[in-house]
């Protein structure tokens, strides 16, 4: 591979790659080696990919086969909090009227169990779709349709408890399509 051709993948990809690395690992310096090592493997491997406009999801299905690996050789989860993964705007910007804001999000989502933190991200942070989020986690469509369902449930009573302060669960409203219980 041409060194022109490397450099402008890694422009192209590195931004994106890291923050869904940093919303796994949670950890600035363990996402930036995930990030490091994907595109290691690009370098080694990237060649053999018969279908060029797969690149995106082949680095990210690496990026999290590669912190898979991680996590088993170290048999813990990886501790500390999400670090930024949103426009510093966002994180000074409060949500509209919720008195929950973006740095709450993130680190309510970072709390998440990887099962559900892992297709969250590579949804709403990462725009990808249900079919390239089933070739990066290498599971079927339905199940990523259903954790993400489930995490956006687990989210909403974790922000529920954040706007309400310790002790105390504010009622939010319903989300579009969902019926009041």
């Amino acid at each position: 591979m041409e060194a022109s051709t490397f450099q402008q993948l890694i422009d192209m990809w590195y931004d994106p790659l890291y923050r869904f690395a940093l919303s796994l690992a949670r950890n600035g310096d363990d996402a930036l080696d995930l990030t490091q090592q994907t595109f290691a493997r690009w370098a080694e491997k990237g060649h053999t990919l018969r279908d060029k406009d797969r690149a995106k999801s082949w680095l990210f299905m690496v990026l999290y086969r590669e912190f898979l690996d991680s996590r088993r050789l170290k048999q813990r989860e990886v501790l500390g909090e999400v670090e930024a993964a949103l426009d510093r705007q966002a994180l000074e910007r409060p949500a509209s009227g919720s008195g929950i804001d973006a740095a709450s999000v993130i680190a309510a989502l970072g709390a998440l169990d990887e099962t559900f933190r892992a297709p969250l991200s590579l949804f709403y942070l990462e725009s990808h779709s249900y079919k390239e989020i089933a070739e990066i986690l290498d599971i079927p469509i339905g199940t990523v349709m259903s954790r993400i369902a489930r995490g956006k449930e687990q989210l909403r009573t974790k922000l529920q408890i954040t706007a309400a302060g310790p002790g105390k669960v504010v009622p939010m409203r319903p989300a579009k399509g969902e019926q009041h219980g």
